[in-house]
């Protein structure tokens, strides 16, 4: 991700979609004469991070927008349908239309030598991958990427998830190892839902030669898309051609790897000799 975000016009709802988000809670709260402290308190947030989505300074996860339509009378599910809008805004515009698909996927298939792909990184593993560029609004980046994961547990046609991995993503200590204890716990978790498929390519074994990481989407209309992660941006292919070598090339990842069933004791094993 870009660590630079647009200029907004400050107090002007309709600069972003953030700003006319935080402008219709501030709106329904003051109509029930609730003060941020309390609509912090329902949302499990402090008061101050309340102030800030009112202004359109920091994004509001799913969670808080579920308690808006749940709080405010005449809400009527609104702040949860404009969530995913607002959510967008948060990223950087040229990952803006990546950000769109991959919400509506049935099915994503990652690859990553290096790290764990931002759709499945923890809290505490995204700040330390983001905090790295030193961005000026690393806690919004921090939300934006954890709550792209909301597509693996909606409850409606949750994306089938189908990861590829290096084992180095699964040693390279990113941040401390509390934090990588937490990321290999919540990934182990994901290998063992059994919708997914979670693979590692181990050091000892035959290497597929691709250094970049890339996904591929897939959706319940239309064709394939691939994107691919790269400095400064990343980038979608939709060429058919494009899509048909990122297919074989999956296919190839796959074939190398260890199979999906010993992910598990594989991570149990390094949380014991490394991160216990």
């Amino acid at each position: 991700m870009s660590t630079k975000t647009e200029q907004i016009p400050s107090g002007d709802p309709t600069a972003s979609p953030l700003a006319y988000f935080g402008q219709e809670v501030r709106l329904e709260r003051e109509r029930l004469g609730m003060s941020r402290a309390e609509l912090g308190a329902l949302a499990h947030c402090s008061y101050s991070l309340v102030a800030k989505i009112e202004s359109g300074d920091r994004v509001p996860t799913l969670d808080f927008a579920k308690v808006c339509d749940e709080t405010f009378p005449y809400a009527g599910g609104r702040f949860e349908r404009f969530w995913p809008l607002a959510l967008r805004y948060a990223f950087p515009p040229w990952f803006r239309p990546y950000a769109e698909l991959e919400w509506t996927a049935t099915t994503v298939r990652m690859f990553h030598p290096q790290l764990f792909p931002g759709l499945v990184q923890t809290p505490e593993y995204a700040r330390a991958v983001l905090r790295t560029a030193r961005p000026s609004n690393l806690e919004d980046l921090v939300t934006a990427r954890v709550e792209r994961r909301h597509i693996l547990t909606r409850e409606q046609d949750p994306a089938r998830l189908w990861l590829v991995l290096n084992e180095a993503v699964l040693t390279n200590t990113v941040g401390d190892p509390e934090v990588m204890r937490r990321q290999l716990m919540y990934v182990r978790d994901l290998a063992e839902t059994p919708r997914n498929r979670v693979q590692v390519i181990r050091r000892k074994g035959p290497h597929y030669a691709t250094e970049s990481a890339w996904s591929l989407l897939s959706f319940s209309e239309g064709a394939d898309v691939v994107h691919v992660d790269g400095f400064p941006r990343g980038y979608v292919l939709a060429d058919p051609s494009d899509v048909t070598t990122a297919q074989d090339a999956y296919d190839l990842l796959k074939a190398v790897a260890e199979p999906p069933d010993e992910t598990a004791e594989l991570i149990d094993s390094l949380l014991k000799d490394r991160y216990s």
